[in-house]
């Protein structure tokens, strides 16, 4: 069966650019797109895909938030995510959902089209992509903590935060002072440093 593949990214360029590339290179022709979270969860509702290049950040939230819910309705969903983001900060936390394959958007397109190849015809990546780095003080985060995270970075306060992800305010209090504890950074001036510094994007 031809793969039916969705893009979920929320740059349009990015979308067609990678769209074109399936198309040209690949011949790949059942090939949608969409640029949110909900847009994301309302597409997986009423078409069945094969494959999922998803991006960790959306118009409207992290997609951390909804992958449980990805792999809990479509197991059988292979899931790629093409992000700009660190592989060794977010790879530990998707591998809890069996998530192997992270492409960077700064690679070439000859490695690009590589790794989509083989991520397309269901087979093993090219070689392990999530090590971690003990010297980088975001890779010790949970996945609740890196949803937190993204909040945090973008300035929203606890009562928001809370309310965005339908949790309790002490809840959101705990985690965030996990995350400070864990980054080792005193403050949110210097969370956002770290961020700046590893390339956490936000």
């Amino acid at each position: 069966m031809a793969p039916k593949i969705l893009i979920a990214d929320d740059h349009s360029m990015i979308r067609k650019g990678l769209k074109l590339n399936m198309q040209l290179t690949m011949g790949f022709t059942d090939i949608h797109e969409v640029g949110s979270c909900n847009e994301l969860m309302r597409e997986l509702v009423k078409n069945k895909y094969t494959h999922l290049v998803l991006d960790i950040i959306l118009t409207d939230g992290s997609t951390l938030e909804v992958i449980p819910n990805i792999r809990r309705l479509y197991p059988a969903l292979q899931i790629l995510i093409f992000s700009m983001q660190p592989a060794e900060i977010y790879g530990e936390a998707l591998k809890q959902y069996g998530i192997t394959y992270y492409l960077s958007k700064t690679v070439g397109e000859e490695e690009m089209t590589q790794i989509l190849q083989k991520f397309l015809h269901n087979e093993a990546p090219l070689r392990p992509v999530m090590s971690k780095q003990k010297e980088n003080p975001f890779t010790a985060l949970a996945p609740r903590e890196l949803e937190i995270l993204h909040y945090v970075l973008k300035g929203m306060g606890t009562k928001d935060i809370a309310e965005n992800l339908n949790l309790k305010m002490n809840t959101i209090s705990t985690i965030k002072n996990r995350i400070f504890e864990k980054t080792n950074a005193s403050n949110i001036k210097e969370l956002m440093e770290l961020a700046t510094l590893y390339s956490v994007n936000y």
